[in-house]
């Protein structure tokens, strides 16, 4: 049996070397074909020489297709997987083209909510679908990756970072009206650049102008409501340095006034009051003061007069 065995081992042995020294590598040196004859067997611990293949021999291997059916998530759970895979895709494929300019609110609400519906209401919750089975624990707990849980959390992070909730309304419906009338006024000051942009920008200044403070105006109260969404500010600071950095504008912004007032009011207030205080002072000094005794006096003097 054992020669049966050895009588193998030289017929595979003599083939595996007829490969290396023929065909296209002729050239080979005795240090390479000792290289390649390692890869072709080692030898085992015991010093019996065994066969090794080589790495395009097989198919690469892969893990069993299908685990025990008690093991493996129910064809519900299944389906909500690959539901969440389509809408979470479609969602990032809208991210990438509204990374710049910035339209990750206006561009995608609508994906997101998508996205959001089928996390929250169905994979997340105790909801439960055909044959009474909840997919939460299998879809997000079953092991410590919980691939499923950070996926989402990350665009999740990414929507409230970008506070898209202040432009959208409730339930991904539509954008809110602020957004749309901030929206309307951006488009006719574009409009408007676009116009008088070439040539002479001292017209576009002119012509400009009371667009441009609108949106302004627009923008301040946007911002002080806290309706403000990262859509609303990046095209807002675009729209600043195009004004101007790009197109070398300015305006005298009239709010301004009624505070140069005050503080130099309030500049001039401690002056005002030292002076004051000096003049007042010195008008004491001048009044002149009778005593007690000379008036007496002089009541005395008086009073021969009165005999006589």
């Amino acid at each position: 049996m054992s020669l049966y065995k050895n009588g193998v081992f030289l017929v595979l042995l003599v083939l595996n070397i007829h490969g290396l020294v023929s065909g296209d590598e002729v050239n080979l040196t005795a240090s390479d074909v000792a290289h390649r004859l390692k890869q072709v067997f080692f030898v085992s611990p015991a010093g019996a020489p065994v066969f090794k293949p080589g790495l395009d021999s097989f198919s690469p291997l892969s893990l069993l297709s299908s685990f025990p059916e008690d093991l493996e998530i129910s064809d519900h759970c299944s389906e909500l997987l690959h539901l969440f895979g389509q809408r979470y895709v479609a969602y990032v494929n809208c991210l990438i083209p509204a990374a710049r300019p910035v339209k990750v609110c206006q561009n995608c609400f609508s994906s997101y909510g998508s996205l959001w519906e089928i996390y929250h209401s169905n994979i997340s919750s105790n909801k439960v679908g055909s044959g009474n089975v909840s997919c939460r624990d299998s879809l997000l707990r079953s092991d410590r990756l919980m691939l499923v849980y950070q996926l989402y959390s990350n665009l999740e992070d990414l929507w409230n970072t970008a506070k898209c909730n202040k432009c959208v309304t409730a339930g991904f419906k539509s954008l809110t009206n602020d957004t749309l009338h901030f929206m309307t006024t951006l488009n006719k000051t574009l409009s408007c650049f676009e116009k008088y942009q070439q040539g002479n920008h001292t017209e576009l200044c002119k012509n400009c102008k009371s667009t441009y403070r609108e949106v302004n105006e627009l923008y301040s109260s946007i911002e002080k409501n806290q309706t403000l969404c990262i859509d609303i500010e990046d095209a807002m600071n675009i729209t600043r340095r195009l004004w101007s950095t790009n197109f070398n504008c300015s305006f005298s912004r009239e709010e301004t006034v009624p505070v140069i007032v005050v503080s130099s009011f309030m500049l001039f207030l401690p002056i005002i009051f030292y002076l004051s205080n000096f003049l007042h002072s010195e008008q004491k000094k001048r009044k002149l003061i009778h005593p007690n005794r000379a008036k007496s006096y002089t009541s005395l003097m008086n009073i021969p007069d009165k005999l006589s």
